[in-house]
């Protein structure tokens, strides 16, 4: 009792001969700099080995600059050869939300994070999850600092940058603790390798998957709905919604793809206060997962077809749950770019 909850965290590993760290699928940011700041928490303070996973593949130009230029170590999560004084640590993320590839048999000494979409968290040894927080890094943040522990150039910039890529959305999900945080790892970080990360080079595949989402999106009221039939990589339905909710006349952007028979949706909204992770969780039911934040989500449903019929029928009923979610009336879209503009586009 009266322990700082990183004393706890710490305390908790004693026993271990190793510590693995396990995010969600396909790592963002902001889990990859959580999971290297605890690993560098875990070395210098308790002289554990750690390893950092990846659960599927990284495909964002951004993301994978960033495992490359920081040289970040991580194994696939199937390759784990597990052990039995493992204490593994599951960071931005919560079991059982349908989000990992981890068996569901390893048991979890810790659970470090600050999303809002519910996780199973009874039996947990450590639990420490803030959806206050606009960033999961910024809790690992205070735990370096309340450790007193020096954060190298490495480890700081991977930290600014998950926190940056969370808080930098409009409103801005994010609180004092969040910016206390970037101005503590600022001075820290490799201002160069922040900006090599954030400018990273963009894959063919990128703007054929934006060119089809554009040509595929409606309009409903303040809703922008896009479709992609072959999408190239899941984290790409998430670029098109970061793209499309920057739209003057919309305050939601849906953004769907098919990859691998999963149909991948990303939603993002520039509402306060919206809901977007429970919004989306509900349109979705029990067709597959969802969830998310206030204003960005994100889910997966697993295709029983992926015959043309059967994945129009399945957009159909999604979009059905969110104009009725939304309280928009059930009419026939406006196409972003009207037919007769995209032939003569492509017959010029």
């Amino acid at each position: 009792m009266g322990l700082r909850r990183s004393d706890r965290f710490l305390t908790g590993l004693d026993d271990a001969d190793r510590v693995v760290f396990v995010s969600h699928v396909h790592p963002d940011p902001d889990s990859l700099g959580s999971m290297l700041g605890l690993a560098h928490l875990v070395e210098t303070k308790l002289d554990i080995p750690t390893v950092l996973t990846q659960d599927g593949p990284i495909s964002r130009a951004e993301n994978r600059a960033m495992v490359e230029l920081l040289n970040l170590d991580l194994q696939p999560i199937e390759s784990i050869e597990w052990q039995g004084h493992d204490a593994v640590v599951m960071v931005d993320s919560q079991p059982k939300t349908g989000r990992h590839s981890i068996d569901d048999a390893i048991d979890l000494y810790a659970v470090i994070d600050h999303h809002e979409t519910p996780g199973e968290l009874k039996g947990i040894p450590f639990c420490d999850v803030r959806p206050h927080l606009g960033a999961t890094c910024t809790l690992v943040t205070k735990y370096l600092a309340d450790q007193d522990v020096e954060i190298p150039e490495k480890v700081a910039t991977a930290l600014l940058y998950g926190i940056e890529t969370e808080v930098t959305g409009y409103p801005r999900e994010a609180c004092a603790s969040d910016d206390e945080a970037q101005a503590y790892l600022f001075p820290l970080a490799d201002k160069d390798l922040l900006a090599q990360i954030k400018n990273a080079r963009l894959p063919h595949t990128h703007f054929e998957c934006l060119l089809h989402a554009m040509q595929s999106s409606f309009i409903y009221d303040r809703l922008i709905i896009s479709w992609v039939d072959d999408l190239p990589q899941p984290e790409q339905a998430a670029e098109v919604a970061d793209f499309m909710i920057r739209f003057e006349h919309v305050d939601w952007a849906i953004c769907g793809g098919v990859h691998k028979g999963m149909l991948f949706l990303s939603a993002r909204t520039n509402l306060a206060h919206a809901g977007a992770g429970e919004l989306l969780r509900s349109v979705v039911g029990k067709l597959g997962r969802a969830g998310g934040h206030d204003r960005r989500a994100g889910g997966s449903i697993k295709l029983a077809s992926t015959t043309p019929s059967a994945i129009d029928d399945l957009q159909a009923v999604l979009r059905r749950r969110l104009l009725k979610k939304l309280k928009i009336s059930d009419v026939r879209g406006q196409r972003l770019v009207p037919l007769r503009e995209m032939l003569q586009n492509l017959q010029s």
